[in-house]
């Protein structure tokens, strides 16, 4: 038996009307020496039987279950995924997306060129129609990620989302996702990845494809869902105290959590920040006066703006 070089990890739960089309994606990758890993978290809809089915047809894929001493949810069946891995290198994969046929193909032709422990692409999102998959020709313009960019990392100015990034699954040697969140888990387990010192390459290139539909994680949160609100909150404290360990927690990240906290209406975010970061007094109550305050200045520029252009 082969031993694969890449190990594809895909929690589901209640997917049976959608994973058929990505794991069809999936079988359809120009690499070829791969597993997927399908990690059910407890389905109670056709799931099981739609994914068994499946499996039988390609033995590259693997159906298995969440054990109980992993929680339930995304960052559970992720971490169980990553102890089951066989692959020297490992990506995510939702069971409700699609990826580009040469996905696994570009990113570990651009590992093995360089000595890159990541390889990060871009993605776009879709609803009902299917995306069309443009050739992606190699060798590609490479932009390097780490340490020095972490402030665009953090902000998402450079978004490592959760399924647009090759591993080398030493990454992974001190790292896991925290399994006590259900929304940024992803952001805050790869930005722990990040500060421990590895290095990665981004690439402009579009590989994957999310479906958008209310039912999903983002959806969810942006529709106000409480218990994403919260793990929300929660990522960011800890990404906050794991940016003050390595003493990068900046000004500008600072004005960014800020902003968070008025953007989210959370003042937890901004009490937690204040209380952990030394900005003094002076600083603290500005940081106050523009969290009470912003809806005032934000009507005020407006008016001013209004008023400029009637001049």
């Amino acid at each position: 038996m082969v031993i694969p070089t890449t190990t594809i990890i895909m929690a589901t739960y209640n997917r049976a009307h959608l994973i058929l089309e990505s794991l069809d994606s999936i079988s359809k990758q120009s690499f070829k020496n791969w597993e997927c890993l399908i990690v059910d978290d407890g389905s109670t809809d056709d799931t099981e039987v739609v994914v068994r089915d499946f499996v039988k047809r390609d033995p590259r894929f693997s159906y298995l279950k969440r054990p109980d001493n992993h929680l339930k949810g995304l960052p559970g069946c992720r971490n169980y995924g990553l102890e089951m891995a066989k692959g020297d290198n490992i990506i995510f994969f939702d069971d409700d997306d699609v990826v580009n046929p040469q996905n696994l193909e570009v990113c570990l032709k651009l590992l093995e060129n360089t000595n890159a422990d990541f390889c990060h692409y871009k993605k776009l999102s879709f609803t009902t129609k299917h995306p069309q998959f443009p050739k992606v020709e190699l060798p590609t313009t490479t932009f390097s990620i780490g340490l020095s960019n972490i402030e665009k990392v953090v902000t998402n100015e450079l978004a490592l989302a959760s399924c647009t990034v090759m591993w080398r699954k030493k990454c992974f040697g001190n790292i896991r996702f925290n399994e006590s969140l259900n929304y940024a888990e992803e952001w805050e387990c790869y930005t722990g990845i990040l500060l421990e010192g590895y290095k990665g390459i981004g690439i402009d290139e579009v590989l994957y494809y999310n479906r958008k539909h209310p039912l999903s994680n983002t959806g969810e949160f942006w529709d106000g869902d409480k218990k994403r609100r919260k793990s929300h909150e929660k990522a960011i404290q800890l990404v906050i105290d794991n940016l003050l360990k390595k003493g990068l927690l900046s000004r500008k990240l600072i004005r960014y959590f800020v902003q968070m906290s008025i953007f989210h209406k959370n003042k937890e975010i901004l009490e937690y920040l204040l209380l952990k970061s030394d900005e003094g007094i002076t600083m603290e109550l500005k940081y106050r006066m523009l969290y009470k305050f912003y809806p005032v200045f934000v009507q005020g520029h407006r008016f001013k703006k209004f008023l400029k252009q009637k001049s």
